[in-house]
Parts: structure tokens; C-alpha cells; sequence
């Protein structure tokens, strides 16, 4: 396919699923959070982790702050990032609670340094990756700015993707440096793509 197909479907399709996204009611967003969360927290990976890769969610992400909590009541090491100034890069802290935040890039609370001890090891642990699409095999489609692509090329640990199920769809158009995540958890099933 050329590429400049594979970027206009891939506009196309960031379009659409912001769409169904934005236009979901506040009532069954919460409803697939809550299943999402059940899901999540369910699967072994994350009750062997000491160490989960997080993100805080934006107003249409997946919701990831119940399982953030979660991780630290049991004692997990919870590391969220911040994006580097003037470039498309990440950088991860250690948090010990929602205060250890405020206001960051894209109005995403992201950790305060001063407050924070910075990862330095990315060989293990496991990440939960955001995404405003996923397919069947665990390519995902992002917001289009590259920060975790950039960041999942250089992760050693698991990775689980969370999506809501319609936005999920057998096959996303991909490049040759997109990863495709170790499973694929929705409010409605759960697939282990390449473990």
C-alpha cells in the first residue's frame, strides 16, 4: 500500500473512532471503564507485576485512574509519563499517588520531577498502552504523535493494550517500526496476541 494511503486511512480512522469516542455517553463510558478495569486487573500479568508502565487518561481515553489506584494499594511501583519539552518524547516517574501530579503537556496531569524518581530501567515490568484503535493481532492506532511508538521501541516488559471493543477491527494499517502489543484487553474480551 503507498504511503500515502496508510496515512490517510490512518486520518480516516482517527477520525472515526475520536467520533464514536466523543459522542459515547457519559453512562456507557463509565460502564466499559468499570468492565475494562475488571478485565484488567483480572489477568495474571498484572497480580505478577511489581512495576506497571502507566498512563493518565485523557477525557476520551480508556480510563486508567481506578487501576493506577489498584496498583498502588497493592503495593506496586506506578510509573506515568511526562513528554519531553519540544520533542516527541517520553519520560517515566515513579508516583506514590494522584498528588505527585499537575497539569502537563495537552492538559494531562503528568508527574511533577521535584516530587518523582525518574525510570532508568525499561527491561521489565508491565505496560498498559493506550490507544484510540487496536486490531485483532495487537497493532495499535494512536493520537498521531508518536510517544509511544518511540517509547514501546525500547520497553523489555509486557505490554497490554486497553481499547473499548468498538473500536477494535481485524487489521490497522502498520509500518514497519509499529509493535504490536502482548494482549488486547476491552470491556468485552481479552486476546493474547503474541505471548
Amino acid at each position: 500500500m503507498p504511503l500515502m494511503n496508510v496515512r490517510e486511512r490512518k486520518r480516516a480512522l482517527r477520525a472515526q473512532f475520536r467520533k464514536y469516542r466523543t459522542e459515547c455517553s457519559p453512562e456507557l463510558k463509565r460502564e466499559m471503564d468499570r468492565k475494562l478495569y475488571e478485565s484488567f486487573v483480572s489477568i495474571k500479568e498484572f497480580s505478577d507485576c511489581d512495576t506497571i508502565f502507566a498512563y493518565i487518561s485523557g477525557n476520551i481515553e480508556c480510563d486508567t485512574e481506578q487501576i493506577i489506584k489498584m496498583a498502588l494499594s497493592e503495593g506496586k511501583r506506578v510509573a506515568v509519563p511526562k513528554c519531553a519539552a519540544h520533542t516527541n518524547e517520553m519520560d517515566f516517574y515513579f508516583i506514590k499517588s494522584y498528588d505527585d501530579l499537575s497539569p502537563g503537556k495537552y492538559d494531562i496531569p503528568e508527574p511533577v520531577p521535584e516530587k518523582c524518581e525518574q525510570v532508568r530501567d525499561f527491561s521489565s515490568g508491565l505496560c498498559l498502552v493506550p490507544g484510540l484503535s487496536f486490531d485483532y493481532q495487537g497493532y495499535r492506532l494512536g493520537f498521531g504523535k508518536g510517544y509511544y511508538d518511540r517509547f514501546l521501541s525500547r520497553f523489555g516488559g509486557i505490554t497490554a493494550g486497553i481499547c473499548y471493543a468498538k473500536c477494535t477491527v481485524s487489521e490497522l494499517p502498520r509500518g514497519v517500526y509499529d509493535r504490536a502489543v502482548d494482549i488486547l484487553i476491552t470491556e468485552r474480551f481479552i486476546n493474547r496476541t503474541g505471548m
